[in-house]
């Protein structure tokens, strides 16, 4: 029986392993904390991700390794591809992990991107706003993730409360200035690529954020289909650069008609939970296959589909249960303001009946957010 060891033990981990079973694999899991929601599904070992005896037990009980999240340390996911398989490669997670070697290679590959510049210190950041304009995002290079570690520049007034926030962290993380996206749609394509090379992707999917985490995601998109054939062809030319192994997401603006990418995820991804309902073979399901080499299972839509994400603590499962398209994820997480704790998916043959669907749960659950969205659908 094969084992498949995963570095994060988080949500995605979890579902990982959910849907592993029926494949008939077995997983490890290591990640910091003995909480750690995918070790209740998967036998866990407790250990800094840098720590080489932990890395050397992990090892040694697996066949395949992946992760779950970016910031896993790219030099660990090396040491232990030099003792067993690791997908996706390590390089692709070195570049994830850094916003301007990732922004100079979407550039490099004709992928277009704002425009962006390196701030090294206090001058570099004036120089850059010079050349950029406001408003603009001061950002950290690493580290940070849904919303974290971003500071927006609205006006020339406001870049000394920026280096105030995050100037520390030039000679640390490194910083990076980019221009500020008056955007009309988030999308993000996920998309997985085998070891043989095949390439599949799922339908492209509409984002909303609230404070800069990821609130809900509709699929399919409501874009045109030539907009769409451009964005799965710029994931397919990421993939191919990168020699990735796995599922991985692209996430991109659209701005008067043009698809300007935002970021790229080396893993399954929030914006992919839709699919576990709503596609033919879940994300999770088509990242093992690959790791393993096995032949990548459909990704064609079963209708149409939106996830809610459920962030800080659970709401009223009765809201989404209720509702024959209603699926409930709960990630066994305590509460915690910010948190991700789980998700549902509401799944429908058709975009009114499930904007239908959307605008009771919002009601139920006194979410005014769904509500509006749910009627830009239908």
């Amino acid at each position: 029986m094969t084992t498949v060891g995963i570095l994060g033990g988080g949500q995605l981990a979890r579902m990982l392993a959910l849907s592993g079973a029926p494949l008939g694999l077995r997983f490890r899991v290591l990640d910091t904390v003995a909480d750690a929601c995918a070790g209740q599904f998967a036998p866990l070992i407790v250990g800094d991700y840098r720590d080489k005896l932990a890395l050397a037990e992990f090892a040694s009980q697996v066949d395949v390794a992946t992760f779950d999240f970016e910031n896993v340390p790219a030099e660990s996911a090396q040491w232990l591809s030099e003792r067993v398989p690791v997908f996706p490669n390590p390089r692709a997670l070195s570049i994830a992990q850094d916003r301007l070697v990732e922004k100079t290679l979407f550039r490099e590959l004709g992928i277009p991107v704002p425009d962006f510049a390196d701030v090294a210190d206090r001058a570099a950041l004036d120089a850059a706003i010079a050349a950029i304009g406001v408003p603009c995002i001061l950002k950290t290079r690493r580290l940070g993730y849904d919303g974290k570690g971003q500071f927006r520049i609205k006006s020339a007034g406001d870049v000394d409360a920026a280096w105030d926030a995050l100037g520390t962290q030039a000679q640390t993380v490194g910083l990076i200035l980019e221009a500020f996206v008056p955007f009309e749609r988030e999308l993000s394509v996920v998309a997985v690529r085998g070891r043989d090379g095949a390439f599949r992707t799922w339908p492209l999917t509409e984002n909303w954020h609230i404070d800069g985490v990821l609130s809900a995601s509709l699929a399919p998109a409501r874009v045109d289909d030539a907009l769409a054939r451009t964005a799965l062809a710029h994931a397919r030319t990421l993939g191919e650069a990168l020699d990735y192994v796995g599922v991985f997401a692209l996430e991109l603006f659209c701005r008067d008609g043009v698809l300007l990418a935002n970021e790229l995820a080396p893993r399954v991804h929030n914006s992919g939970h839709w699919t576990i309902e709503g596609s033919e073979t879940s994300q999770f399901e088509n990242h093992l296959r690959a790791v393993l080499g096995l032949p990548l299972g459909d990704t064609r839509m079963v209708g149409h589909a939106c996830m809610l994400n459920w962030i800080g603590a659970m709401p009223d499962a009765n809201a989404v249960l209720r509702e024959a398209c209603g699926h409930w994820h709960d990630y066994g997480k305590e509460p915690r303001a910010g948190r991700k704790v789980g998700h549902a998916t509401l799944r429908a043959e058709t975009a009114h009946e499930l904007a239908e669907a959307l605008t009771r749960v919002g009601e139920a659950l006194g979410r005014t957010d769904i509500v509006a969205h749910a009627a830009g659908i239908g």
